[in-house]
C-alpha cells in the first residue's frame, strides 16, 4: 500500500508528542541474537536506532548472540552443556563466547548502524570496568530425588557493579553505544552475562526512561494467550505467583522488576521480529508489547 505525502506528513505530526516525551531521554534496547540472524531485520532495526538518535533520544543497544555462539561452538567442535536452562561456560566455551559477542556480532551491529548514517561505538562490559560481575550459581530441584542441587555454571556471572563513566562520556555526542554482554570478574578474568540481565543493569545504573527487551514473543500473555498491554510491578508478581507468567518469561519479568526497582521508569517486553517494533512502542499511542511500570 502506497502512502501519500499527506499521510506521511500526518504520521510525522502525530509522532511529535511522543518524540517530545523522550527528548534527551536514555532508552536501552536489548536486541536478541535470533532477530540478528536475519539481515533485513537487523538492518531495519539499525535504521530505527539511528532515527531515535536523530530525534534527540539517547539509545544504547545491548545485543545477545545465543544462536551465533551455538553455530561457532559447533564449527570448532566444542560441545555445549546446559543446566537449569543456562549454558555451562567452561574456559573453551568462554573463549568462543567472548570472540563472538564482543567481536563478530558486536562489529556487525556497529556496521549496520554506521551504514544507516549513525555513529556507533562497539564496547563490552569490560571496557572501562563498565560492568563487574559476580559468579552466578543456580539451585535446581533434582526430578528423581526432589533434592535441591546447586549447579556450577562455570564462567557465567551476574552484574554486581556498574560504572557509567564511559557511557556518560559517549551519550549526548551523537554516538550510539553498542554493548556486548561480557563483563569483568572482580579479580581479573571474564564472565558471560545473560543479555537481558546485562541490559537491565545498564538501564538501572543510568536511570533510563525506558528499557526495551526485544524477544521472539509479543510480550506477556494472559491465560487465554492474549497480550497484556500494561502491568504494574505488583500485577507482574501476582501473575508469576499464580503461574500465568511461566517458563523463560519469569526471568525476563524479574529483570524488568529489578530494573524498575533501580530507577528505570518503564520496561517493555516486545517482539523484535515485528518490523519497526521500537518505533511503534515509543512513537505511537498503541505501543507494541507489554509495558511494566511502578
Amino acid at each position: 500500500m502506497d502512502v501519500t505525502p499527506f499521510q506521511q506528513a500526518r504520521i510525522l505530526a502525530e509522532a511529535l508528542p511522543y518524540m517530545q516525551r523522550y527528548d534527551e531521554a536514555i532508552v536501552v534496547v536489548k536486541y536478541g541474537g535470533h532477530a540478528m540472524g536475519e539481515e533485513h531485520l537487523a538492518r531495519g532495526f539499525a535504521r530505527d536506532i539511528v532515527l531515535l538518535e536523530q530525534t534527540a533520544i539517547n539509545p544504547i543497544v545491548v545485543h545477545g548472540g545465543g544462536p551465533q555462539i551455538e553455530a561457532m561452538l559447533k564449527k570448532v567442535g566444542v560441545q555445549s552443556q546446559y543446566a537449569a536452562g543456562l549454558r555451562i561456560t567452561d574456559e573453551k566455551t568462554l573463549e568462543i563466547v567472548e570472540m563472538v559477542l564482543a567481536g563478530s556480532i558486536n562489529k556487525q551491529m556497529v556496521g549496520y548502524i554506521n551504514e544507516a548514517g549513525g555513529k556507533a561505538v562497539g564496547l563490552c562490559g569490560k571496557d572501562g570496568n563498565m560492568v563487574i560481575a559476580r559468579k552466578l550459581t543456580r539451585t535446581v530441584i533434582d526430578p528423581d530425588s526432589a533434592i535441591e542441587q546447586v549447579v556450577d555454571l562455570g564462567f557465567v556471572g551476574e552484574p554486581d557493579k556498574v560504572d557509567t563513566t564511559v557511557l556518560l562520556q559517549i551519550l549526548g555526542r551523537e554516538l550510539i553505544p553498542v554493548l556486548a554482554p561480557v563483563a569483568a570478574a572482580p579479580h581479573g578474568g571474564t564472565y558471560n552475562v545473560n543479555a537481558d540481565t546485562f541490559a537491565g543493569a545498564i538501564a538501572g545504573a543510568l536511570k533510563a526512561k525506558r528499557l526495551l527487551l526485544l524477544t521472539d514473543v509479543p510480550g506477556v500473555l494472559d491465560r487465554s494467550k492474549k497480550l497484556v498491554k500494561d502491568l504494574s510491578v505488583d500485577d507482574a508478581r501476582r501473575l508469576i505467583a499464580d503461574g500465568t507468567i511461566s517458563g523463560g518469561m519469569i526471568p525476563k519479568v524479574e529483570t524488568c522488576i529489578d530494573a524498575i526497582d533501580h530507577g528505570v521508569e518503564g520496561v517493555v517486553i516486545l517482539d523484535g521480529k515485528v518490523p519497526h517494533a521500537v518505533l511503534l512502542e515509543l512513537f505511537t499511542e498503541l505501543g507494541a508489547g507489554t509495558l511494566i511500570h511502578r
